[in-house]
Formats: C-alpha cells, structure tokens, sequence
C-alpha cells in the first residue's frame, strides 16, 4: 500500500474485524490491550475503532505520550528559566498551554513579558540563539526517544559552531522503565501491548524483546492508521489462540515493518550516546521516580546544559487532588471517569496534561470518545 487511504479500507477493516471475532471466540478468557503511545489512542477513537471490537478484548492507555508524562514541577522550572533576564525560551507548541502548579501555562509566562517562542525543531531554536547573541536561549526539550535524536543533533552542532548562548532544558525520557513499573506494579492487568511504533523507528523492536523474555506478555509494533491497529490487535490476538502464550513463547512482532527494524537506528543511538546521558533517577507524572529513566545533557556538553548553566529551583509539586491524569496514563482509569472530566477539565480548560496534548487520552476521549456503536460502524465501516 502507498496512500493513506489504503490503511482506511473499509473492506480491509471489515476482514481484519471478523478475523478478531474469530480468535475472540477461541480466547478463554478476556484480554487487555495497552495501546501504550498516544498517537494510537487518538487513532482508536477518532475513528471508533473500540467500539468494533469484541467485548473480550480491551484496550487500555499506557504513558506514551511525552507532554503528559512531565510532572508539574519540571513546568514550573520552565517558567522559572523563561522569567530571567536576558533569557529566551523555546519549545514546542503543545507545551506551550501545559498548566504549572499556579494554574498558569508558559502561554501566561509569554503575556506577562517573558520571551517564550514555540518552535518546530530544537534546530530553529539554535537558529535563534545564533540571531541573538545577547541573549541565553534555552530550549525546553520533551519526548521519548523518538524527539531525542533531534536535540543530540542541535547539541551536536550548536558545540561543533561554538554558539555557547545556547544550553538544553533536558526532559527526554526512555520507553522501558515505565513498562517494567506498570508491569511490576500489579495495578493494572495488562495482557498484550501495542508499541509505539515513532519509538520503535529509534530504539527498534530489540528493544521491546524484554517484554515476551521477562514477563511472557506479547508485544507488536504498530503503525498508527486505523488498519494498522487492527492488524496488530490480530497479530497479538494469534499469539493467544495459537497458545504461544500459555506455552511462555510470547513474542515482538512488527506490524510497522515498512518503518522498523530490530535494530532500530543506530546512527541515532550513537548520537543520542554521546551527547545525552542517563539520569540515575527522574519524576513521571502517575508512576513517581523511575530509576534510570530519564535523559540529561551528557556532561560533555555541559556548556549547553541549562541545569549547569543555570540555578533551576527543581522543585517538586504534586498534582492538583482532582486531578486523575496519572492513573490515566497507567490505564487504571478511563478519562470519563475522572470526576473533572469534561467539565472543570476541558482542552479550553485543562487541569491535567492529559486533556492538553494532542497525544493525551482525556482529549482524545473529549474529542472523539462520545461515539456509539452504531454511528462507529457508519464511520468506519461502511459499504
């Protein structure tokens, strides 16, 4: 296939569909799916594909989406460095309306005078700081390891040009640990995962293999249409029947193959290796301190690490107490169980990170999450 609207087929979703109704009859139980990056949520839904599936299958939100994973305490140092004289701010634009402990948003921090400017790469931001040599510019960088690669790119050339008024905010953090808390946590069953696959065109399926190895839970990488999605739901769903799974043979399976390899990108990795290193610890929001879990500014680089470069406050701040966005993100809640779901909590007026991104569950749910069955079947499967 080479159009978009061949991973929308109707007839092609039709026949992936009545291949999980054919394995759902043969399961011996219920299954829980963790659709674990963001991107896929918004798919599942915007085109109500959860609807369609039979009831012994669930799916369920996993922490894959980076601005909703940044605790509220490393926003408030983001609008402390935006407020220093001299200093210009930059990020990207989806962390422009992420709410701090105050209720305020960098957008709030750019009305009251401080110079916060989104951009599209970590790039333009050094762009900027080559613009402006008067001033310290600090780009506020988030994401898994799929944005990664691009600020050790930007890091990588802002050293090899000698731009020293440029330094990193660094919130980068890796897939694993988050999975292995989930896992080992017991809080929320999950039998399968669908893999991020903007993730997975970094780090490769290898990367997933601990998975099957260590918990016996299959896992299959997986584009982001809605084919996609079904196809891999068919995969995971033919590791049960088959009883590779009751046998402990769960496997990674590569829905995305026509994007990843097992290997994933090794130019990247090696780049990411020398100019990014692994913090000891780090705060998720919903899962606490994850050791080994996030990606600071190598010490090599130290010239272009803010938290070097400047006295960040790195204080700590817990969620607002109606605020459910963790327990989202580790599938232990729906968003429309959240008590501020919909009303207090809007994407107008988020409270939580979760209704903020365009990767968040709760506005994935807000925007297409009121579909019934019927109106899911005219829109996805019609004739």
């Amino acid at each position: 296939m080479k159009y978009v609207d061949e991973y929308r087929d109707p007839v092609a979703a039709k026949a992936l569909l009545a291949t999980i109704e054919a394995q759902a009859a043969k399961l011996d139980r219920p299954i829980a799916v963790m659709e674990i990056c963001g991107g896929h949520t918004h798919t599942i839904y915007r085109h109500g594909l959860e609807h369609l599936l039979p009831e012994s299958i669930e799916l369920i939100h996993g922490p894959g989406c980076p601005v909703c994973v940044i605790p509220m305490g490393r926003v408030d140092d983001a609008m402390w460095l935006a407020a220093q004289p001299n200093v210009i701010l930059t990020t990207f634009g989806d962390m422009m309306r992420v709410p701090g402990s105050k209720g305020q948003s960098l957008l709030d921090v750019r009305a009251s005078g401080s110079d916060v400017r989104f951009v599209y790469s970590p790039l333009d931001a050094l762009a900027i700081a080559k613009e402006n040599p008067g001033k310290e510019v600090v780009f506020f960088a988030v994401g898994f390891e799929t944005t990664a690669p691009s600020t050790a790119v930007t890091l990588e050339r802002a050293r090899l040009e000698n731009v020293t008024n440029f330094s990193v905010f660094s919130n980068h953090v890796t897939i694993e640990p988050p999975l292995r808390a989930i896992v080992n946590g017991g809080e929320t069953r999950v039998d399968a995962f669908i893999g991020p696959g903007h993730v997975a065109t970094v780090v490769g399926t290898d990367a997933f293999e601990f998975l099957p190895t260590e918990f016996n839970l299959p896992v299959v990488v997986t584009g982001f249409e809605p084919l996609d999605i079904l196809q891999a739901i068919a995969m995971i769903g033919e590791q049960f029947v088959s009883g590779d799974v009751e046998a402990g043979k769960a496997a990674v399976g590569n829905q995305y193959a026509r994007v990843v390899r097992p290997a994933g990108n090794t130019a990247a990795l090696a780049l990411m290796g020398r100019t990014l290193a692994l913090r000891s610890t780090f705060e998720w929001r919903g899962l606490g301190w994850i050791e080994n879990s996030g990606l600071g500014v190598s010490p090599d680089y130290a010239t272009w690490d803010a938290e070097v470069k400047f006295a960040v406050p790195g204080e700590r701040v817990a969620d607002p107490p109606a605020c459910e966005c963790g327990a989202v993100l580790t599938g232990r809640l729906k968003p429309w169980q959240c008590r501020v779901f919909g009303t207090a909590c809007t994407p107008d007026t988020p409270i939580g990170t979760c209704m903020v991104s365009p990767e968040g569950a709760c506005a994935a749910y807000y925007n297409f999450g009121r579909i019934d069955r019927e109106l899911a079947q005219s829109v996805v499967i019609k004739d």
